[in-house]
């Protein structure tokens, strides 16, 4: 699983830019002999697995990752950037960023005269430039740049700047790669983009496949830290977290009970979320066409939107049997 996860989360992919995450998936795909996958018009890498007559089931975790997006050049070289996803503002000055050909720059801040002030109007990013020609020769409007947080590990520790939602894509990539061929229903595997943004490769990708039901692999918020901001009893290293509703849904009842059975048959750790601000793909999946009874597969996750995202490996494994398990039960 490290070896995978730092490819992952050390490929360049904030919203819309996801083209480099897809082909590293589509190359460990063709590895593991995996079907012939789909590319649709957004970017959205699709895989199908079981029979397709039978009902299908539709399980996403999204490739892109929060990022930055270059909209203007000073004269003295320095760049003016926007978020592209929830990042804080507060939480950046003196960070690094790392653009797609490798240039990398450090997030400054102006002067202020309260810590209230601070927001994406007084951050400029400074890629040791002197002027704006020579930022120019580097760096255009429009340029996009991610936190340069490459792997570390720590213990049971995993820590990178992009495990929302690599260490989704890593579960999905484990689950194909040790699924069996004979499934009681068909299942699409789904990486999504741009769901930082608003969900939107779920939303298109689930219109066009019109699944039975819908299921989203992604990072939660953990209350496991010293006076968190949200309180949830969900921790590092106790299992999954079975969602029950958070700002983009709430979870279908049969989705979670069939998700608390399994889990409780097979005497794998879980835990359950509510989850107070943020959504996952299962916000856009559910509601497509008439509906789509749709549920969560949340791993937990400290620091989400950081360049210091910490997951623990055991519950990515675990979370790998509770897919696998889910997967091979019929819904």
């Amino acid at each position: 699983m490290k070896e995978l996860l730092a490819k992952l989360t050390g490929a360049f992919g904030p919203a819309g830019r996801e083209e480099w995450v897809r082909a590293l998936l589509l190359e460990e795909l063709k590895q593991m002999g995996s079907p012939d996958s789909i590319v649709d018009d957004l970017g959205n890498l699709v895989v199908s697995r079981g029979n397709p007559e039978n009902k299908i089931i539709l399980v996403a975790a999204h490739m892109d990752q929060v990022g930055f997006m270059v909209t203007f050049i000073e004269e003295n070289g320095f760049l003016r950037v926007t978020p592209v996803g929830g990042i804080e503002a507060k939480s950046l000055p003196g960070m690094r960023l790392r653009f797609r050909d490798g240039i990398t720059g450090v997030i400054g801040q102006e002067k202020i005269k309260e810590q209230k002030e601070l927001d994406f109007s007084k951050l400029y990013v400074d890629i040791g430039a002197v002027s704006l020609k020579g930022a120019q020769q580097q760096i255009q409007v429009g340029d996009t740049a991610v936190f340069d947080a490459p792997l570390m590990m720590e213990g049971n520790r995993y820590i990178a700047g992009a495990m929302d939602d690599r260490a989704g894509c890593a579960v999905l990539l484990e689950t194909l790669r040790r699924l069996p061929r004979d499934l009681p229903q068909s299942v699409c595997f789904v990486f999504t983009v741009q769901e930082e943004v608003g969900l939107r490769g779920a939303q298109a990708v689930s219109y066009r496949i019109n699944p039975h039901f819908g299921l989203a692999v992604d990072v939660t918020r953990t209350g496991d830290t010293p006076e968190p901001q949200f309180k949830t009893p969900v921790s590092l290293g106790k299992g999954p977290a079975i969602k029950i509703r958070d700002s983009s849904v709430i979870c279908h009842p049969r989705v979670t009970a069939l998700m608390r059975q399994v889990a409780e048959d097979k005497n794998i750790p879980h835990q359950l979320e509510v989850l107070e601000q943020g959504g996952t793909d299962a916000g856009a999946i559910h509601l497509s066409r008439a509906g789509v009874p749709s549920g969560a597969l949340s791993i937990p996750c400290r620091y989400i939107h950081t360049p210091g995202e910490m997951v623990d490996h055991n519950d990515l494994e675990n979370s790998v049997s509770f897919l696998l398990a889910l997967l091979q039960t019929k819904w």
